[in-house]
């Protein structure tokens, strides 16, 4: 018996559907069996396009893209107040100001019962000064975020009282050597420096340390911001009793006597270290016994 010839159409691929540079396999072509029947070979059933080979920049593109840098996140600027100063120094502040009220407290009563005897009035005197500015100085000399900016944060800082009691507290002036407010036994404190005594309490409670730049009155320190380049940088840390300037030079009396006082301070807040501050509060001594810069 003899089967009838199949022919199968041929599979070609339209030109337009074949993608530009893309690689298309052949298209399967009928072949003859023995037996006069034309069969199509199963392999190339079907036309399917070949696996482009892996560039080796493409491989190097996705290596780079693997090995991007992770970004952290930003941390944030804290919104409270940060003090600038090392713990170590802070440290040596408050266990010189302790062992300063431990060894000076007879001292202490005997000033206090003196001008209590010779004047009327407090003993202590107590006065609003400019202490330490925790904030970023701006090109104006201060913080632009306040309406009234005092140059730091103001507290109050006790002395012996050498004095007499002022009609007109609201006045900020400095005192003259020969000042007719000074009282007999106030003399002799300033004359020492035993009127900044008290202020040993001020470094416990952390508005001053025993070493620093002298704390301003604000009506004085606005004028003097204005009249010396440089001034506020004294707030860049806390005010202090004795420092580098007050053994180098007396009391204030001028601009003048300020602008040389503000050279020594800002030499003392580059090389400040608890060293330094130890070094100071020695050389504070003679100072004190000699009466030096006293009056």
């Amino acid at each position: 018996m003899t089967l009838p010839r199949v022919t199968l159409p041929r599979i070609v691929a339209r030109d337009p559907q074949t993608p530009a540079g893309r690689h298309v396999a052949p298209a399967p072509q009928a072949q003859a069996s023995p037996n006069g029947v034309h069969s199509v070979t199963p392999s190339f059933s079907r036309a399917r396009a070949r696996t482009l080979p892996r560039v080796q920049a493409m491989t190097a593109l996705t290596e780079i893209r693997s090995e991007r840098p992770r970004l952290s996140p930003v941390p944030r600027t804290p919104f409270w107040p940060r003090d600038r100063e090392q713990w170590d120094r802070r440290l040596l502040n408050i266990a010189a100001a302790t062992v300063g009220l431990v060894l000076t407290f007879p001292l202490l009563l005997v000033i206090a019962a003196l001008i209590k005897l010779t004047s009327r009035g407090p003993v202590l005197f107590t006065q609003t000064r400019v202490g330490l500015d925790r904030r970023a100085l701006s090109n104006a000399g201060g913080n632009t975020r306040r309406h009234t900016d005092q140059g730091g944060r103001s507290f109050t800082m006790y002395k012996f009282r050498t004095m007499r009691t002022a009609t007109n507290i609201d006045d900020q002036v400095w005192a003259q050597p020969d000042d007719a407010r000074v009282t007999s036994i106030g003399r002799v404190l300033r004359r020492f420096r035993l009127d900044e005594l008290p202020q040993l309490f001020n470094v416990l409670k952390g508005d001053m340390n025993v070493v620093g730049p002298r704390p301003e009155q604000p009506t004085i320190f606005v004028y003097l911001r204005e009249q010396i380049e440089g001034y506020q940088r004294r707030q860049r840390v806390r005010p202090g009793i004795t420092g580098w300037a007050q053994i180098n030079q007396g009391y204030d009396t001028s601009v003048d006597d300020v602008r040389r006082k503000v050279r020594y301070d800002l030499e003392y807040i580059r090389r400040q270290s608890a060293s330094e501050d130890l070094r100071i509060m020695l050389r504070t001594v003679p100072v004190m016994a000699l009466r030096r810069g006293g009056w």
